[in-house]
């Protein structure tokens, strides 16, 4: 028979499942994994209806002790019942024969696979059969329906009968509702055809929502991966010993000396032996918690600093007493993860684990040769075991947008943050299977190379991790949020603080905190962006703002960070684009409108154009309870911990009006040592004076400075060409490890933002290339068009604090700046000593040797955080050590 005809549309008898997979075809075999045969039913029962109606020869295969699923007998209905007691080979034979009788074109509906186990007493022979059958019935043309009762047979059996199939669904109940969950439809695809459908009434309506479908997932009790026990290795002998329980019994036991004794070991296996983790797993954590965490583990390891942080920031949320009553405002979770073994196994399986070591020994690589590295790792393979795994994952989320995050074992522990160091990819999670696979696979492959980043390891380095144990585990989570027209992403997301550095008025208190808000991905909340300004809301004051008036406008957000499912790939669209067409819910809580430049926040329904949108989050803040959640949440998370805490969520608005918050990351933060001793001076000779400093953080004296790093704003903004300000990071890096500078202190200072990743507005430098520097300076010239920027709460500020990278901006056109411009012009330029063969970047890069420039006199920075004021100038380095003035940056 032609393709044509093969593919013609085949009705499954529920109009709603054919819109959905774009109907059967003719050779599909259809497994329905199911929870018993009363559902298999509920789809079997219209399939022979639409088949006896269509004058199709359609046939029951009997067979199971159950009862029949066809009772009473329908008409024209037949039935060919054959006996599995003789064995595998017999029963194959009698089935053979049946489907060699009936020939081309018949449709067949078979009892449940799953009792064929009970008589052969073994799954292999289960899938030995169904491999020999399903071809058979896919060469005549049939269509047949076969049924597996979900989580009855081993993880091999399964994965061979969805290699075979042409049609793969989960049908189950959840709180008396059902749902279909097409896993595999070969050779058609739609954006909405593996996600979990609601099933009533003969429609089927898809579950967008995340904290909805991570909600259906968890209720159905879908075992997500079959686990391996039949290894003698000590972390599956624990989890046997363990598993043998049931919840209450585990409840029961739980304080008993000796499974006390086996939870604790468990908790070494899965989260570590980190003191402080440790601590917080004893106490927070029950024996169920982490059984459902191995449950979820691929291969063997553990979880890393990520997803410990933020399972135990859960955890203590739903345990904490008084305030928030968390279980009923927190979204549920449904992530996986994949164990650090599994990173190691790779590296040994694909030849990579000698350039590793090498790598991080020497820990000093450029990013041409990262670049070279990275490829290697993207050609590398998984073991069969573990792909099998994956696949299992991937069949669990469906199309569910998903990211991958690293979560290696020294990540967000207590003292080490490594905020932004290693890779987190997203997949839009888009496409058939195969796929979205290989997109799963490059993500996974991408966040084990970033172990090897430069950032990363001079991070490490300077904290004297180079040659501690460091493997990479992955965090795989749902992403946050809904769909909206081809878009996917949340309502609200953001990173808060449970200490807020940025003190704008004496009006805040800085031990509430602060949290730092977006609409949609909260990578525009971590990251640091051009000419886009999250809300900043000081906790102790959500209605205080840095700005006023009419700048209220100008410092917002007008860019949104989306998942394109159309398109299966992470976008940057202007929010009008979000807002044009279909109304999003709840809008009137986050946006305010432009009115002959006055802010006005919506009575009601939102009236007027996206054009005149502005992100506020006023209502949010004045008519729901999300800060009072915040304040609760950071509160109880700092009390647990024991130190401030630094807290990634999401949040949506529920159909109610009222926010559900879902926390994705939880580390300590590291909070700079309060420094009551430091005074500015009260005169400083203007000749000695280079700039001063306003609106600082930090603070701290740092002393005997010998180098500055100086980017003229002017010639950077007006004669710079493309690839000089492309190649500008590069360079500054090169200075930055030079180890003449290294062993010495300097002063970096650039238009506009360091880090920047649009060169139009600052220097396009990362970690590596400017962690030797003590005090970062951002230059804002008027006529250059650049303005410093904090980003208060970026992984670029948490590097600078946890560094004690002393901040200022400066604005040299301002008259109280003070700004030295005779100095920093006549200054003589060593920049070939530290980059030899730069020549092209003298106009624009100049490093000065400050003893050698200002008569053997050293650069002095003292900067008071809590006037917010700081001063650069010269000094004697004799006078200075006299002084006897602490060095360290608050």
């Amino acid at each position: 028979m032609g393709n044509d005809e093969r593919w013609q549309f085949v009705s499954s008898g529920i109009p709603a499942l054919d819109r959905v997979i774009e109907g059967l075809r003719l050779g599909d075999n259809v497994v329905w994994q199911v929870d018993g045969p009363e559902n298999y039913l509920k789809v079997a029962r219209p399939f022979v209806k639409q088949a006896l109606h269509e004058g199709r020869t359609t046939v029951y295969v009997r067979f199971a002790p159950h009862e029949s699923i066809f009772f009473p007998p329908q008409a024209g209905l037949e039935v060919a019942e054959v006996d599995p007691r003789p064995g595998f080979d017999s029963f194959s034979a009698q089935v053979n024969q049946v489907i060699e009788e009936k020939g081309i074109g018949a449709f067949y509906v078979f009892d449940s696979l799953s009792s064929l186990v009970e008589e052969w007493a073994t799954d292999e022979l289960l899938a030995n059969f169904f491999q020999v059958t399903c071809p058979y019935l896919h060469e005549l043309d049939t269509v047949a329906y076969f049924a597996l009762t979900r989580g009855r047979h081993s993880h091999s059996a399964v994965a061979r009968i969805r290699d075979t199939t042409q049609v793969l669904m989960d049908l189950y109940h959840v709180k008396g509702e059902l749902y279909i969950h097409p896993l595999k439809v070969w050779d058609r695809y739609s954006s909405e055809m593996f996600l979990p459908h609601l099933f009533t009434e003969g429609s089927l309506t898809p579950v967008f929502q995340s904290g909805d479908a991570s909600r259906l997932s968890l209720r159905a009790r879908k075992l997500p991966l079959r686990v391996r026990a039949d290894s003698i290795a000590p972390w599956d002998s624990v989890y046997r010993k363990l598993s043998q329980y049931n919840e209450e019994e585990l409840q029961e036991l739980e304080h008993t000396g000796e499974i006390q004794a086996l939870k604790q070991e468990l908790s070494r296996m899965i989260i570590g032996g980190d003191p402080g983790f440790r601590r917080l797993s004893d106490e927070y954590f029950t024996l169920h918690d982490l059984l459902e965490i191995r449950n979820r583990l691929i291969g063997s390891g553990r979880i890393g600093g990520k997803a410990a942080g933020m399972l135990l920031a859960r955890s203590i949320l739903r345990k904490a007493p008084g305030g928030v009553d968390f279980s009923q405002v927190m979204e549920e979770h449904d992530s996986f993860y994949i164990g650090s073994d599994v990173f190691f196994t790779f590296l040994i399986h694909n030849d990579l684990f000698r350039l590793r070591l090498r790598l991080t020994r020497n820990s000093r690589i450029s990013t041409a040769e990262f670049e070279r590295v990275e490829e290697r790792f993207l050609e590398g393979r998984f073991p069969g075991e573990i792909m099998e795994q994956f696949k299992d994952l991937l069949d669990y989320f469906g199309q569910a947008p998903i990211i991958i995050r690293s979560s290696s074992l020294l990540e967000d522990g207590f003292g080490n943050a490594f905020a932004g160091k290693y890779r987190s990819e997203f997949c839009a999670n888009q496409g058939n299977p195969e796929a979205r696979l290989e997109d799963f696979l490059r993500a996974v492959k991408l966040v084990y190379a970033s172990a090897v980043h430069p950032d990363a390891l001079a991070y490490r380095r300077e904290r004297g991790l180079g040659e501690s144990d460091e493997q990479m585990a992955i965090l795989v989570q749902r992403v946050s949020g809904m769909r909206h027209k081809n878009f996917f992403f949340p309502s609200l997301a953001g990173v808060a603080f449970s200490h807020n550095l940025y003190r704008w008025t004496e009006r805040i208190d800085p031990s509430q905190g602060i949290v730092r808000l977006v609409f949609g991905l909260g990578t525009r909340a971590v990251n640091r962006v051009g000419g886009d300004y999250p809300r900043l809301i000081a906790v102790s004051h959500p209605r205080l703002r840095p700005e006023v008036g009419s700048k209220i406008a100008f410092y917002s957000q007008r860019e949104v960070d989306v998942l394109d499912l159309a398109q299966n790939e992470f976008r940057i669209l202007p929010l009008v684009d979000i807002l044009r067409g279909e109304p999003y819910p709840a809008l009137d809580l986050f946006v305010s409108t432009l009115q002959d430049g006055y802010i006005r926040d919506p009575e009601g329904i939102l009236m007027g154009s996206p054009e005149t949108c502005v992100l506020t989050f006023n209502n949010l803040l004045n008519r729901t309870e999300f800060m009072r959640y915040m304040k609760d949440l950071l509160s109880k998370l700092e009390t647990a911990y024991g130190y401030p805490v630094d807290v990634e969520f999401t949040a949506s608005i529920d159909s109610h009006g009222s926010p559900r918050i879902n926390v994705v990351q939880c580390r300590p933060m590291r909070v700079p040592s309060p420094m009551e001793d430091v005074v500015l001076p009260a005169r400083v000779p203007r000749d000695l004076l280079l700039f001063r400093a306003g609106r600082i953080i930090s603070g701290g004296i740092v002393n005997d400075i010998k180098y500055i790093l100086y980017i003229d704003p002017k010639a950077y903004a007006k004669q710079a060409p493309l690839e000089i300000k492309q190649e500008m990071g590069r360079i500054i890096g090169e200075i930055n490890r030079h180890p003449d500078l290294a062993q010495d202190r300097v002063i970096m200072m650039g238009p506009g933002r360091w880090g920047s990743s649009n060169i139009m507005l600052g220097v396009n430098t990362t970690y590596s290339d400017i962690n030797h520097a003590s005090v970062l300076v951002e230059v804002a010239r008027e006529e250059a068009g650049h303005v410093p920027d904090v980003s208060f709460g970026t992984h670029f500020f948490l590097d600078l604090v946890e560094s004690q990278i002393i901040y200022l901006p400066v604005y040299p056109d301002d008259p109280e700046a003070d700004f030295n411009v005779t100095f920093f012009k006549e200054a003589p330029n060593s920049l070939q000593r530290f980059a030899p063969g730069a020549e092209k970047f003298e106009e624009f890069i100049k490093v000065i040797d400050v003893p050698s420039a200002a008569g053997g006199r050293y650069a002095q920075v003292v900067a008071d955080a809590r006037q917010g004021k700081a001063l650069c100038f010269l000094h004697a380095a004799e006078t200075l050590r006299r002084a006897g003035a602490p060095e360290k940056p608050s």
